[in-house]
């Protein structure tokens, strides 16, 4: 199977559904990564945690 530009679209729209899928609290709140988790203080850095929470729930507002 040759590495074309198609299948790196193909291969990237279907990470980008998997991700658009994940339910909040079905699945991820059971692993550690629900919205009300990852809430730091003022003035801090956010975790690579809270930043992936934020990609995978930007990435289901985009995809509605």
């Amino acid at each position: 199977m040759a590495l074309t530009l198609y299948s790196l679209l193909q291969a990237s729209l279907l990470i980008v559904n998997a991700v658009a899928v994940l339910h909040e609290e079905r699945f991820l709140r059971h692993i550690g990564w629900g919205s009300d988790q990852g809430i730091g203080g003022f003035g801090e850095e956010p975790g690579i945690k809270a930043q992936l929470t934020n990609l995978i729930r930007s990435v289901r507002t985009i995809m509605r």
